[in-house]
C-alpha cells in the first residue's frame, strides 16, 4: 500500500522505560506518512488503559481519519475488544501483524528505537515523573526539530501539518 497522506494509516507499538523501581510502558501511535507521533500515554502498566488514552486523546485531536488504517501488533491491548470498538465506531480500519513480527510493524519499531537511542529513553530513570518528563521532551524534540531525511530534511510535523 502507498502511503500519501497523513492520517491515512497509523502505527501503534508499545515500549517500556525503566525507573530505578519498576518499568513504565510507553503506548506511542504514529503517523506513517509524517512519521509524526500524534498520540502518546506512559501509563505505569500495562494496563490497557494507557493504549486507551493514546488513542482518545488523537481521534479527539485528527481532523480528518476518513479512511484511516490503525496498524499494530497483536498484543492483547490492540486485539482488546474496548479498543478495537473504538476503532470500528470511529470507521477506523484494523491492520495486525501475521506473526507478531517486529519487521510486520517496522516503522513503530523503528520509532521505539529513535527514542530510546537518540532521545536516550533507554536509561534509568529515578521515578514516574522523571520519566513522564524525559518521555514529553523527547517526542517534542523528535516531532518538533528532529530532521528526517526520509522527510526530505523537514520535520515531521512540518510534514503532518502540510499533508493533514
Amino acid at each position: 500500500m502507498e502511503v500519501t497522506r497523513s492520517n491515512q494509516v497509523w502505527v501503534s507499538d508499545i515500549t517500556y522505560i525503566r525507573t530505578v523501581k519498576e518499568f513504565c510502558y510507553l503506548a506511542l501511535i504514529t503517523d506513517m506518512h509524517s512519521r509524526k507521533i500524534v498520540g502518546y500515554d506512559l501509563s505505569d502498566s500495562l494496563e490497557l488503559k494507557g493504549c486507551l488514552r493514546a488513542l482518545n486523546k488523537i481521534i479527539y485531536q485528527a481532523k480528518d481519519i476518513k479512511q484511516l488504517i490503525h496498524h499494530s501488533d497483536r498484543v492483547i491491548q490492540y486485539c482488546s475488544n474496548v479498543y478495537t470498538q473504538i476503532l470500528k465506531r470511529k470507521k477506523i480500519g484494523i491492520s495486525m501483524t501475521e506473526e507478531n513480527h517486529c519487521y510486520e510493524n517496522a516503522m513503530a519499531e523503528r520509532v521505539n528505537r529513535i527514542l530510546k537511542d537518540e532521545f536516550y529513553l533507554d536509561q534509568t530513570f529515578d521515578n514516574v515523573n522523571h520519566d513522564k518528563r524525559a518521555a514529553k521532551n523527547a517526542i517534542n524534540i523528535y516531532n518538533e526539530i528532529k530532521l528526517h531525511l526520509s522527510l526530505d530534511y523537514k520535520t515531521p510535523n512540518m510534514v503532518y501539518k502540510l499533508s493533514a
